[in-house]
């Protein structure tokens, strides 16, 4: 009843004071449009746009009411926003085929509320703004198309992590690439995108667990896969020693390096690549005696004459004994250069000068190589043999150099000029 009331009151006292006003000044209005003019006064006009709204407004409810074609009213304005819509995202595709990423991003974000394939507009118009290098536009569609799909947010989250690669946000690329592969660990881009990410990261321990899938699932052709394996092993074997604080003692840096190579997969043990970056980090740790054993000990498993070459430079614990070894794989391989190369090595480490000249004699009429003729010269050099020294240098130049260019020569004469 009070409110009644007050409401009463409110209306006579707005109708006293519009009266008031329309007295004072009833204003005017005219309107013309293609030789037909109307005039009339400002409250008039008021009063029949007022009157005009509540009779539509009353039509329409009753329209609502009586099931009348309201609802083929509402279709066809939809289906008026959807072809709007249908041309925007054909004019944004367009332009973004043709590098025009501003109309991009402006056309296909504008159609993506009423497009067909929402998601689709979001991420190209994301990929447009990151041409542009408008990072937070970028992200902002992201999260769009992220609430447009809440409940299948695989593909953007995939072209989020796509964008933070392309922008070298490695952390958060691995981030994100984590969540992804934890609900989809088959999935081949996700897969893709987190071996490149691990890549840049130089993460070789996550990638190594992670080249299982990459086999299983054919994201990568064998031959990349195992080319990737290898380079994962060996990267953590070379830095296995490198990741130690440099207090650590001597024996626990050993330790720490028989453990990376214990941790290899069996099936690597064997690869030469891996077995000379082992001997090579025994001997920068002074372990030539361990080095020499183990490398004996593969070279009997399976010959290889880039590890029998290696062999000779290392100093075992007994030369007479590692001689001994090499002279058996003669037997064996006769006509290896690299084995008796290291022959001349080994029997000059026991001081057997004249048989070491024999080797390395043997080696240069097999193969000429730098290493033999080097080997045999700085011999006889110490053996007092300078004229022989003489004439090897001018042969091994002559070998070893066979490759080099036809070139003018000057005169023995001639004087030297700049």
């Amino acid at each position: 009843m009070k409110r009644g009331l007050l409401l009463l009151l409110v209306i006579l006292f707005a109708g006293a004071w519009l009266g008031e006003k329309m007295v004072q000044d009833p204003g005017y209005v005219l309107l013309s449009y293609s030789g037909t003019t109307v005039e009339t006064s400002l409250w008039v006009l008021l009063v029949v746009g007022l009157v005009s709204f509540l009779l539509t407004h009353l039509l329409l409810r009753l329209l609502s009411k009586a099931r009348i074609p309201t609802t083929e009213l509402r279709h066809w304005g939809e289906r008026r926003a959807r072809r709007s819509a249908h041309r925007k995202t054909l004019k944004g595709l367009q332009a973004f085929a043709e590098g025009s990423w501003w109309k991009a991003q402006r056309y296909l974000s504008q159609a993506a509320p009423r497009a067909e394939l929402p998601l689709v507009n979001y991420l190209t118009a994301a990929q447009a703004a990151q041409e542009q290098g408008d990072a937070k536009a970028a992200d902002e569609l992201l999260e769009r198309a992220r609430r447009q799909d809440p409940q299948n947010t695989t593909a953007v989250d995939l072209a989020q992590a796509q964008l933070q690669f392309e922008r070298d946000q490695f952390e958060d690329c691995h981030t994100t690439l984590s969540a992804l592969y934890a609900r989809a660990p088959k999935h081949s881009q996700v897969l893709r995108l987190l071996h490149h990410c691990l890549m840049r990261q130089n993460d070789w321990q996550a990638l190594a667990a992670l080249i299982p899938d990459l086999r299983q699932n054919k994201v990568l052709p064998d031959e990349s896969i195992q080319a990737l394996e290898l380079r994962c092993y060996r990267e953590m074997l070379g830095t296995s020693l490198a990741q130690l604080p440099a207090e650590t003692e001597h024996e626990n840096r050993v330790q720490a390096l028989n453990r990376a190579w214990q941790d290899l997969p069996a099936r690597l043990t064997s690869d030469e690549n891996l077995v000379c970056d082992y001997v090579a980090q025994l001997v920068t740790l002074g372990e030539e005696a361990r080095a020499e054993i183990f490398l004996r000990d593969q070279i009997k498993r399976g010959w290889s004459e880039n590890l029998v070459r290696i062999y000779g430079r290392l100093r075992g614990e007994n030369a007479h004994k590692q001689l001994e070894v090499a002279r058996k794989w003669q037997k064996d391989h006769p006509d290896s250069a690299d084995l008796l190369l290291t022959l001349g090595r080994l029997s000059m480490r026991n001081e057997h000068w004249g048989k070491a000249i024999d080797y390395f004699e043997q080696s240069i009429a097999l193969q000429a190589s730098a290493d033999a003729y080097g080997e045999l010269c700085r011999l006889l050099q110490h053996l007092g043999e300078h004229d022989k020294v003489a004439t090897l240098l001018q042969e091994g130049l002559s070998a070893t150099g066979a490759g080099l260019p036809n070139l003018p020569m000057p005169d023995k004469a001639a004087p030297i000029s700049a």
